[in-house]
């Protein structure tokens, strides 16, 4: 219950003219029961009033070491972020825990870059404008500049908020997985070692311009309800070396993706160990795994006050590798369970009715129409990396192509095995 005093009139004048009102807040859910409110602050918005109550309640505090299970964080351009957990077992052994995950953020991003094109583009303009006007006030291009500048403070607005809701969605995302996987600390990698240089004039600018530090303060934010700490680590060499044998990697093609240009997919040479994978996945058990390794070389900053570890150690990025899980023990302890000797049929066994002649009726028995000649199937590579807008009015026909509800719609990335690579001279996956 919130009371405050307000004027009964426009213009008050004495202390009559003021009365005490009394206003019941409904708190969301989010805020905890044994929370401490502070002074709200009231915003009047149209014809309700708004109060933004700020409070204080007590977190566990996080660890710099005794780690046991930790979320490795590896950045990308398309691929935002790509995420595992690892344990660290009593005898120094390393695991992982699952095949990790990824936050694809590549629509949004090409939205940014398309933002970002056009506040270039109204900056030009507005500055043609200003050294033609000049000075004077009255010429007939000053009512054209002023709207060109209100429409790069929209395009500002509108970048800013789209950053802001990137990085908030990114680092719950990270915070989720860590939650998820029982995970007391996230390693991430130290943002000042990333450099945007030599890849190009538009791929440098989309990684200097991405929101990797707001994600990183908003994850955070948010480790820091759950007790779990942020730590960053040195990047080099994480998408360099085999996770488990610290062999350099061989960098090709992703065989679920020949026609996508980049070396996104990496194997380890090396006869006795033979891993393969996306490098982004690689790149994140590397990063949990150093951090693992090295969280006795954990120290907070004390300029920003976080926790960061500085260098590597030779000596401990030795023991820093993933140990191969082993598969459980699936032998045969009893008898086979008996399976019906007639399957319970997937149709019914009663024919549909016969179609009549006209429009109206059941169709004939059976999923697909038998009266028209089915559509091809969508292309198996089809690219997602830009989202078309069509000209013509909307047409979600990825249904009748086979690409599911629509074109632009994907899942998660399969799970790909160990492939086996037979050995010839081009050096190309079989």
């Amino acid at each position: 219950m919130l009371r405050l005093q307000l004027p009964t009139r426009p213009d008050p004048r004495a202390y009559a003219d003021w009365a005490w009102v009394a206003c019941p807040i409904s708190l969301p859910p989010t805020v905890p029961a044994g929370a401490v409110l502070h002074l709200p602050t009231l915003r009047v918005t149209g014809r309700q009033v708004r109060a933004d109550v700020a409070y204080t309640h007590a977190v566990p505090k996080a660890r710099r070491t005794g780690h046991s299970v930790a979320l490795g964080v590896d950045w990308g351009l398309n691929t935002l972020l790509s995420a595992g957990a690892l344990r660290l077992h009593e005898d120094g052994r390393i695991t992982a825990l699952g095949a990790g995950g990824q936050f694809r953020a590549a629509g949004v991003l090409a939205k940014q870059h398309r933002l970002r094109r056009l506040s270039e583009r109204l900056h030009a303009k507005a500055d043609h404008y200003q050294r033609l006007t000049g000075r004077d006030e009255r010429h007939h291009l000053v009512g054209k500049l002023a709207v060109l500048r209100a429409e790069i403070r929209h395009v500002s607005a509108r970048r800013s908020n789209l950053n802001a809701a990137l990085a908030w969605a990114a680092a719950r995302w990270a915070v989720d997985q860590a939650i998820a996987a029982a995970a007391s600390v996230i390693y991430v990698e130290d943002l000042r070692s990333l450099e945007a240089k030599g890849m190009g004039a538009t791929l440098n600018t989309r990684l200097s311009q991405q929101v990797r530090g707001q994600i990183v303060d908003r994850m955070r934010h948010l480790a820091a309800e759950a007790g779990i700490a942020v730590v960053t680590t040195p990047a080099r060499n994480t998408s360099k070396h085999c996770p488990r044998c610290l062999t350099p990697l061989r960098h090709r093609k992703a065989p679920d993706k020949p026609t996508v240009a980049g070396w996104k997919w990496a194997i380890c040479p090396r006869q006795s160990c033979r891993w393969q994978g996306d490098r982004d996945q690689g790149a994140w058990r590397r990063i949990a795994a150093r951090g693992l390794t090295h969280q006795a070389k954990t120290v907070i900053d004390k300029t920003s006050g976080h926790m960061v570890i500085r260098g590597v150690v030779d000596k401990l990025e030795a023991s820093a590798v993933i140990t191969k899980s082993h598969r459980v023990d699936r032998s045969k302890i009893g008898p086979t369970l008996h399976k019906p000797s007639r399957p319970a049929p997937r149709r019914r066994r009663a024919p549909s009715p016969t179609r009549p002649h006209g429009s109206a009726g059941k169709r004939p028995e059976g999923h697909a129409p038998t009266d028209r000649r089915l559509p091809r199937a969508a292309h198996r590579h089809q690219g997602v990396n830009t989202t078309s807008t069509p000209t013509t009015g909307h047409q979600p026909r990825g249904a009748a192509l086979g690409a599911g509800f629509h074109f632009h719609a994907h899942a998660t990335p399969p799970r790909w095995e160990t492939i086996p690579e037979t050995q010839s001279d081009s050096g190309s996956l079989s």
